[in-house]
């Protein structure tokens, strides 16, 4: 197992055996970011769900008030009036046909793939492609749809998906360490109201099992969530 570096043991010698309120927290890990990049702030959740059952899978999309800090690359896989629409909205890539080819080839240099109900038919042919890597287009997360100038833009406005694991574990990017501290707990506090709306109907007992924030270099602090 690697070691940490002295900076990294330095902040954790700083944190408290306790819950953190949130803007503690936040305010910790902004105070004590020591990377030379601007971190991403991330929540790791452990959920009280059976992620073997089928019920209880968990997956979803949070839009961020104040955006993920992060560009991202949307892939439209599209056909006239929508693939028109779709780089009309900012897209970054849209096609079908050669685009399908490029995809097949191993190609995936984008963050979110948004696809029209009619491309899925040969979409879903990509699936050892874009399913191990979580791009697979998806109703679920609004990314297979026929209004694909509004997937775009929501996507690009800071639509972050998010999955659970199969270990009952959900980690989301919230934004960047540089953001204000305001505007980082509004894009926490929606995060949480996701995930909190996600939760499956058979799931029982406590939801939120553990909540912590870090960020990309940082030490985690456990965070006070009510279910």
């Amino acid at each position: 197992m690697a070691s940490h570096g002295k900076k990294y043991c330095e902040v954790r010698d700083k944190v408290a055996a306790k819950v953190y309120e949130t803007n503690e927290a936040l305010s910790f890990i902004k105070t004590n970011a020591t990377a030379r990049f601007d971190e991403t702030a991330e929540v790791a959740f452990r959920l009280g769900v059976d992620p073997r059952k089928s019920d209880q899978t968990i997956r979803g999309t949070v839009t961020l008030p104040h955006g993920s800090g992060k560009k991202t690359r949307v892939l439209v896989f599209a056909t006239g009036a929508a693939a028109e629409a779709a780089e009309a909205a900012g897209a970054d890539v849209v096609g079908f046909e050669d685009l399908l080819e490029k995809v097949k080839g191993g190609w995936t240099d984008f963050d979110v793939a948004v696809a029209t109900p009619d491309a899925m038919k040969e979409v879903r042919k990509l699936g050892r492609v874009l399913g191990p890597r979580g791009l697979m287009p998806n109703p679920r997360t609004g990314t297979v749809t026929d209004d694909t100038a509004a997937a775009v833009a929501q996507c690009k406005a800071g639509r972050t998906e998010f999955r659970l694991d199969r270990h009952g574990n959900l980690q989301v990017p919230f934004g960047k360490i540089s953001f204000d501290l305001d505007k980082l707990r509004e894009n926490f506090e929606a995060v949480v109201a996701a995930v909190r709306g996600a939760r499956p109907a058979t799931a029982r007992g406590i939801y939120f099992k553990r909540c912590t924030v870090s960020s990309t270099m940082g030490v985690g602090l456990t965070v006070e969530v009510q279910d």
